[in-house]
């Protein structure tokens, strides 16, 4: 043997006893899996290895009673939360955790480790935990593969539930409005969008909606104004004022609103009124419609077909009616309208 083939032989055994096997990644029988849903402003994800039944007895057989699991295959099952939410009403800051399960026959305690990165439940700590719920299993279709799936998704809610052989376990994930919203709220406002008046108005129409920081929320509304006034940021500034019980100044702001709207927002502004139940109100704000936008404009003659039907005078209603629908050049706004010419021809008051 030459002596560059046996120097070459001896590095090669000299490489192979101090290197490290070299690992590859092959198809796995479980394989990853991952699954993400925003839940009010914060996504939630989690990733996961997906084994199959195979024929084998899941619940009380692969799965012990009684015993900790990692909710999945191989490495943990990890639940990331970019902010804090709710989960089964208790509070869960934002982070990356281990998710463990310990099912029984009819319960499950469902676990949020601290510790992200270990293999499988093998070596789970208690005193690691972050947070523990109890939740209840349900039947539920064959499902050959462990899958993870965010059912129920609403605004600020969606349940998430892992689904194996014929059970599913839920848990529940809300967005708390202080701790979840609102600051999100508060970061974006710092960004391109506190240059906006849709920004401002976004953030604060939130907060009327959900019935909640109503005093920040006006502030917001009022930095709406500033950047641009416009008809919906000062009636949003006025509905803000009436949640505040400020009922003078809410009036000045809706008188504001009407000066300066035009005549779709108004008239829509006087059927949210109906909608509300405050007809006088409603009929009062038709007729600022009309004085402010005579002639033939649609929302003009819609607004005085209204006006018309309050007082029981059916037949200037439905010529009025008949004159919106012909001025109309939008096809779904004239179907909408032979609506209100086919109560009129009833004698119907459309403001009912």
């Amino acid at each position: 043997m030459s002596r560059t083939l046996v120097a070459f032989s001896l590095a090669a055994a000299a490489f192979s006893a101090t290197a490290p096997a070299q690992l590859i990644e092959v198809p796995q029988p479980s394989p990853r899996a991952s699954v993400t849903q925003r839940i009010g402003l914060t996504d939630v994800t989690v990733t996961y290895s997906r084994p199959s039944a195979n024929g084998r007895k899941v619940w009380g057989g692969l799965v012990p009673y009684g015993e900790v699991w990692r909710a999945g295959a191989n490495q943990n099952t990890t639940i990331e939360l970019a902010g804090p939410l709710l989960v089964e009403g208790k509070p869960l800051a934002k982070g990356i955790y281990g998710l463990h399960m310990i099912p029984t026959a009819d319960s499950c305690t469902v676990i949020f480790s601290k510790t992200s990165t270990a293999w499988g439940s093998y070596t789970y700590d208690q005193k690691e935990d972050a947070l523990r719920v109890e939740v209840k299993p349900k039947a539920s279709e064959m499902r050959e593969s462990l899958a993870f799936e965010f059912d129920d998704v609403k605004k600020t809610t969606a349940t998430l539930t892992l689904r194996w052989d014929k059970v599913a376990i839920p848990v529940q994930f809300a967005a708390s409005n202080e701790e979840s919203v609102l600051p999100v709220l508060r970061a974006q406002l710092r960004g391109q969008a506190q240059y906006t008046w849709d920004g401002w108005f976004n953030a604060a129409n939130w907060c009327l909606d959900q019935k909640t920081n109503y005093d920040e929320a006006l502030k917001w509304a009022e930095r709406s104004i500033q950047v641009e006034e416009r008809f919906e940021n000062v009636q949003l500034k006025a509905d803000l004022l009436k949640a505040l019980n400020r009922t003078d100044d809410a009036a000045k702001a809706v008188a504001r609103a009407l000066e300066i709207g035009d005549a779709p927002r108004i008239y829509t502004y006087a059927r949210q009124q109906q909608n509300a139940k405050e007809h006088d109100k409603a009929l009062e704000t038709f007729k600022v419609v009309v004085k402010r936008f005579p002639g033939n404009g649609v929302y003009t003659l819609l607004a005085q077909a209204r006006l018309a039907s309050a007082a029981g005078n059916f037949d200037q209603a439905l010529k009025d009616a008949k004159a919106a629908q012909a001025a109309s050049a939008n096809e779904a706004q004239k179907k909408a309208i032979q609506t209100i010419i086919d109560r009129l021809a009833k004698k119907e008051d459309i403001n009912k």
